[in-house]
Order: C-alpha cells, then sequence, then structure tokens
C-alpha cells in the first residue's frame, strides 16, 4: 500500500529507462514521472519536446493539439502558466502482454481529482507511451 505522495514544488523529474519486469516500484515512479511531465506540458510549464523520445507520434500529435487549445484558452482568459500542484495518489498497473504495460495513476489538485491512463511498450531497448489519456 502506497501513502499519497505530497508534491508542494514539482522539480523536473528524471525520466529514465526501467523495465516493467523489474521488481520493486521501479515501473510506478515512470508511470508516475510521466504523468506529471505530461500534466506540465498541459498547464504550459513544460516544453512537448522533452517527451518527444518518450511517446509514440501518434501521441505526440495529440498532446500537441491540447497544448495548443490549453494556451489559447489561458490566452483567452488571461491566466498565466503557472507549475501545478499535484499529489500522487495510488498508481496500478499490469503486463498483458510480454513487452507492453498498462497503468493507471490518480492525481490529486487542488480543484479536482484526474486519473491518467498509460499505456508503455517496448521499441527494442527503450519504452514509449503509446496512449495517454487525462481523464
Amino acid at each position: 500500500m502506497s501513502f499519497p505522495l505530497p508534491v508542494t514544488e514539482c522539480p523536473r523529474p528524471t525520466l529514465r529507462l526501467v523495465g516493467p519486469t523489474e521488481p520493486g516500484d521501479s515501473t510506478e515512479s515512470f508511470l508516475e514521472s510521466l504523468t506529471l511531465c505530461v500534466l506540465e506540458v498541459l498547464a504550459g510549464v513544460r516544453d512537448l519536446d522533452q517527451l518527444a523520445r518518450w511517446v509514440s507520434d501518434d501521441v505526440y500529435r495529440v498532446l500537441s493539439q491540447r497544448v495548443v487549445l490549453s494556451a489559447r484558452a489561458r490566452q483567452v482568459t488571461g491566466e498565466r502558466s503557472i507549475r501545478p500542484t499535484f499529489t500522487i495518489g495510488r498508481t496500478l498497473h499490469s503486463e498483458p502482454l510480454p513487452g507492453v504495460v498498462e497503468g493507471v495513476v490518480i492525481v490529486h489538485g487542488k480543484a479536482r481529482t484526474r486519473a491518467v491512463a498509460l499505456r508503455l511498450e517496448r521499441l527494442e531497448t527503450r519504452w514509449r507511451a503509446s496512449a495517454i489519456n487525462v481523464l
């Protein structure tokens, strides 16, 4: 059982290659780091190009469209980009197929709680997110 991890100032997480078959919580750490990075990209405080090597072309394209929409919405409302503060809740993951990891990270923010679903696939010696859904 993991306890919520308070994140007051979110440093730029280092994304490192980990194998989902490794014992321990290395897969959970990777999923949580990638989730925080995606949420920072959507908030406008992290550049999407920093995630390019960790996501598939399709995911990059969708995130790029969402970044543009978020930036336009902030511009219309006059909001500025602020680093979001989140608390990581529960992280669940499974390996439905060899070389595939699917996980859900629950993220608690000030205004609401979100679930981020991710699917990682092995690409030779690296892992890439082939699907990311922020709910």
